[in-house]
């Protein structure tokens, strides 16, 4: 049998992380040492032993073999919380395309320890009689200081450290001259920083109770967990049907089996009212991580969670994660969303790994959204997911009225605002209401695509079908396949000038706004105005408040909030990422736009959202205004189908970048080349490489190489004998490749 050999670390903090050792595994225990598995290693040369985890597994020695000792045992007594979130790490790495260490510090993702803070206390250490004559003593010599101490310990037996020192006005010399007389003894414990709600009302929840519909949705979860292979369940409920209010059932029902939960959310900014709504029913044991906390903060966090002292932690992607040692439940709040999808490597998704954690620790997942990505609907059309619905808004409320503007008619009549006349004097009608107004600008995809104002006519790839991006030489490049053409001045279609890209932002809307509507409270909240830590609630709370009559914003503003007396909509330019150089290029626009129509009509008002668009017949837009999911996905799917794309098959991209535009030109043609030679069978469809939409970055020049196969697992394979091929020739040196595989 051949030797095989384990590279072991003993130390996983975030600074150790790249020290290992290889040890052989005896022949014994070939077969039971596998990537996160505690094993019982010698270390050193005085006999000593150490625990340590399984971090690799090879056939290739790193130094002589004769010096490399052996493995002494597994230890088999359970799985600790950092053995498998180790083996998670090693699944992430096989699957998305990164070194283990990178993997490493994406799962364990506590960079460094901070120093524990902690609450410390003066306590009474000896008998009140024993102390009367120390107190007369100071008060003979006039030890003010002292006496003051003892005097206040003797009635209240305990101070506070900090109190002792700010209010009587102690020195530690004073406190150190009673504990040496056995007068007092410091305490101390441990005090976590704890980032939910500083000073907000605390009162408990009233519990609404479930519709039937509710009720029903929870029925089938339940009966689901109870199958022996359960499987992921996919909740598609309307806007404002009350998927938050299952979540709460279903988490209650976990904490009731001592079992703890992780909620993911997309967006930081939907902290505010989701945490203020899980903290008012569950209380102290609810916890939230997020990219805004301080080191500190984090650090406590993971700490309280991996000790049990919270059940529930909440944030975005990172928060999966989580060192909970005996994980019941996994939800993911609006499913769809971008921003579980890691942009650096490893390029994980958080819904693939959530339920890949699931698997591996006995959890539940739930996914829920009122526009499930077509890759999850698809698995739950199929019977992959349990696809459970909730079709009705809870409350009795109804879906609002959605009017749909063709802005190409507004500019004939010679409108060039960014408020059609409609929208315009429905913002009228709710100021005199005094009802609120959101104004989403979608300005996702919105860089370098080329469109007519006149007609709508986009600049596409004849061979792509996705819209050319226009670059600063005048070029017009598609993206996928390297395509270029000149940039026009007039539209070939209808030979209008009016043709460009969009460049309008959320704060010249606000500037438009104040001169439309002069007096009316205006909130902006996009990049600019939620730099700070509590940005986001501060924002969202005012308007929550009614101190605004008017909210514009970015997507960020349409993802999840629930505002009672926001009763208008307003989509600007709402088909911009209708014309990103993206084969999801509709998906994500109807997403955007019914969620951005579901912040309409929340409360007992009826709600009317308004959509601007210079693509009113496109099957998104209709299916957005009809706010009819099953059509939109209907279409959507066949076109995915037709063109094979995801999830009729499988998509990775092989992304390189480099400071030498033409020796990244030639790498990338190599890996293109080898691919091609390694795997020649016409099932295979490459594409590229080409430019990436933004071709340059910091003076590193990008391009990328699609690969298209219906079984992802063949990609998988195609990326482990590419990243060989790099790792052995030394052109590749210089230049960085990243693997994709939720493109």
């Amino acid at each position: 049998m051949s030797r095989i050999y384990a590279d072991i670390i003993v130390d996983i903090s975030q600074e150790k992380l790249d020290k290992s050792f290889q040890y052989e595994i005896p022949e014994e225990l070939q077969g039971q040492v596998e990537i996160g598995k505690r094993v019982r290693i010698p270390f050193g040369n005085g006999g000593r032993e150490l625990t340590g985890y399984v971090i690799g597994l090879s056939e290739e020695p790193k130094i002589e073999p004769d010096r490399i000792k052996a493995i002494l045992a597994v230890e088999d007594r359970g799985m600790e919380i950092e053995s498998r979130l180790i083996s998670l790490a090693g699944w992430i790495a096989r699957q998305y395309g990164s070194t283990m260490n990178q993997a490493l510090k994406t799962v364990l993702p506590v960079k460094e320890k901070e120093t524990a803070k902690e609450k410390r206390y003066l306590c009474l250490a000896a008998p009140e009689e024993a102390c009367i004559p120390f107190l007369e003593e100071y008060r003979r010599k006039h030890y003010k200081a002292k006496e003051r101490l003892l005097q206040a310990l003797m009635e209240k037996k305990t101070l506070e450290y900090t109190y002792a020192a700010a209010e009587l006005k102690i020195t530690a010399s004073v406190i150190r001259g009673l504990e040496e007389k056995g007068l007092l003894k410091i305490e101390r414990e441990r005090d976590y920083r704890n980032p939910v709600f500083k000073g907000e009302d605390r009162k408990n929840l009233e519990i609404s109770p479930l519709s039937p519909a509710q009720k029903e949705v929870c029925r089938e979860i339940f009966a689901e967990w109870e199958t022996e292979h359960p499987r992921p369940c996919l909740i598609k409920g309307v806007t404002g049907s009350g998927k938050t209010e299952v979540y709460m059932e279903l988490i209650t029902h976990v904490l009731e089996q001592g079992q703890q939960v992780i909620v993911l959310i997309p967006e930081i900014a939907l902290t505010y009212q989701n945490v203020s709504r899980f903290y008012r029913r569950f209380g102290d044991c609810v916890s939230l991580i997020n990219s805004r906390l301080s080191k500190g903060e984090r650090f406590d966090q993971f700490e309280r969670a991996k000790k049990g002292e919270v059940s529930i932690v909440i944030g975005p992607r990172s928060a999966l994660f989580t060192p909970f040692p005996n994980l019941g439940l996994i939800l993911i709040d609006e499913e769809h969303e971008d921003s579980y999808k890691s942009e650096k490597t490893p390029c994980y998704h958080a819904r693939e790994t959530a339920i890949r954690r699931g698997e591996m620790e006995g959890a539940h997942v739930v996914l829920g959204s009122a526009s499930p990505s077509v890759e999850s609907y698809y698995k739950g059309k199929t019977g992959e997911y349990k696809l459970l619905y909730l079709e009705e808004r809870y409350g009795g409320s109804r879906l609002p009225q959605v009017f749909v503007v063709d802005l190409k008619e507004e500019l004939k009549t010679g409108n060039r605002s960014m408020f059609s006349s409609v929208l315009t004097e429905k913002i009228r009608d709710r100021l005199q209401r005094k009802e609120q107004v959101m104004l989403f600008l979608n300005r996702r995809g919105y860089t370098g695509f080329v469109s007519c104002r006149s007609c709508g006519h986009v600049m596409k790839c004849p061979h792509c079908d996705v819209s050319l991006t226009s670059h600063r030489n005048g070029r017009l490049i598609c993206h996928y396949c390297g395509y270029e053409t000149w940039d026009v001045s007039k539209c070939p279609v209808c030979g209008s000038p009016y043709i460009g890209g969009f460049k309008a932002g959320t704060q010249q809307i606000e500037v438009l706004l104040q001169k439309s509507f002069p007096g009316a409270g205006v909130l902006r909240m996009d990049a600019d105005t939620t730099k700070k830590k509590d940005d986001h609630e501060k924002i969202l709370a005012a308007f929550a408040r009614g101190e605004a009559d008017i909210l514009i914003g970015t997507q960020m503003i349409v993802k999840g909030h629930d505002f009672p007396n926001v009763t208008l909509v307003g989509a600007l330019a709402a088909d911009l990422s209708l014309c990103s150089e993206d084969y999801r290029a509709a998906e994500k626009t109807f997403q955007l736009l019914l969620q951005a129509v579901g912040r309409a009509g929340r409360g007992q008002r009826a709600g009317e959202a308004v959509i601007q668009t210079y693509h009113p017949e496109h099957y998104s837009i209709l299916a957005a205004q009809t706010q009819n999911y099953e059509d939109f996905y209907q279409q959507e799917i066949r076109y995915r189908m037709l063109m094979d794309y995801p999830p009729a098959a499988a998509m990775a991209a092989v992304r390189g970048a480099c400071t030498d535009e033409a020796l990244l030109k030639e790498a990338m043609s190599y890996c293109r080349k080898y691919v091609k030679r390694i795997y020649p069978k016409e099932d295979l469809v490459l594409i590229g490489p080409a430019p990436e939409t933004v071709s340059k970055v910091q003076d590193y020049y990008k391009m990328v190489l699609y690969m298209r196969h219906k079984d992802r697992e063949m990609l998988v394979k195609l990326k482990d004998a590419l990243e060989k091929y790099i790792a052995v020739n030394k052109g590749f040196q210089n230049i960085y490749i990243q693997f994709d595989f939720n493109v």
